[in-house]
């Protein structure tokens, strides 16, 4: 799938409303682009539909009115499995096969595409490197690795076709504090690297403003607003102000209570 190059955005909300199984409305009315190259963080609390805003965009979902659109085609129109296979798509705790050995599951979409065996090789041994693990860990198995290194094998997966969108559902969120901080710069590193457009969901505003070109702000199923993470810390809404003021005090109170 080729990222569009005539300016516009690579993926795009139209007045995309969506309701749950039960009849109640998520989100209603999202409008929202995303541009070729930046990492746009959907940041907001648990049921305001950042996890649902990613599922629309691979199609995992469908919106009950409005559109989302890829590379200005909208989902409902798309062969769904060439969708899905030029978009990555990273959760927090990787979906890796657990009967796969390393190798074999960051492999599964290169064979999906009919590569051959040696060049599924070389790529699995080029995204170890990639992603900083030895070359030793393509032949274990899931449940022989760390969690970050689990994290690590589930960014190189959807890494393996070179896909040119990257959907991250929390992916750093069950690791503790040190590995999360090692992987997110690592994540800023590939970036800086590879350009792909990323969709990026936390809660966490320090993440957001760590990682995110752009953060849009999600409550109760309404944008609130999408700003630079700089733009962000001096926002004057109130929301916006609300999550810089428990950001600051978090930071305080790791210090000690000092300033």
């Amino acid at each position: 799938m080729e990222q569009t190059s005539s300016g516009g955005p690579v993926i795009e909300f139209r007045d995309v409303s969506y309701n749950l199984p039960n009849g109640h409305p998520l989100f209603s009315r999202l409008n929202l682009q995303v541009a070729v190259g930046e990492t746009l963080v959907l940041l907001g609390r648990s049921g305001s539909g950042k996890t649902t805003a990613l599922k629309l965009i691979n199609h995992l979902a469908t919106p009950t009115s409005g559109e989302v659109l890829v590379n200005g085609v909208p989902t409902r129109n798309s062969d769904i499995i060439r969708l899905r296979r030029g978009i990555g798509y990273v959760i927090q705790e990787t979906g890796l096969f657990p009967h796969y050995t390393v190798e074999k599951n960051i492999g599964l979409v290169p064979r999906l595409e009919g590569w051959d065996a040696e060049r599924i090789h070389q790529r699995v041994l080029e995204l170890l490197q990639l992603v900083e693990l030895e070359p030793a860990v393509g032949s274990r198995y899931p449940h022989q690795l760390s969690g970050g290194q689990r994290q690590r094998v589930g960014v190189a997966r959807a890494l393996a076709a070179d896909p040119p969108i990257l959907l991250m559902d929390e992916p750093f969120g069950a690791l503790d504090a040190l590995t999360r901080a090692q992987l997110q710069h690592e994540f800023l590193s590939l970036q800086q690297r590879l350009h792909k457009t990323v969709v990026f969901v936390t809660h966490d505003l320090r993440e957001a403003l760590r990682l995110g070109s752009r953060i849009a702000l999600l409550e109760a199923g309404r944008l609130v607003l999408v700003l630079t993470p700089q733009e962000f810390l001096c926002s004057a809404d109130p929301l916006a102000a609300a999550y810089v003021q428990a950001f600051a005090d978090s930071r305080t109170a790791a210090h000690g209570g000092a300033p």
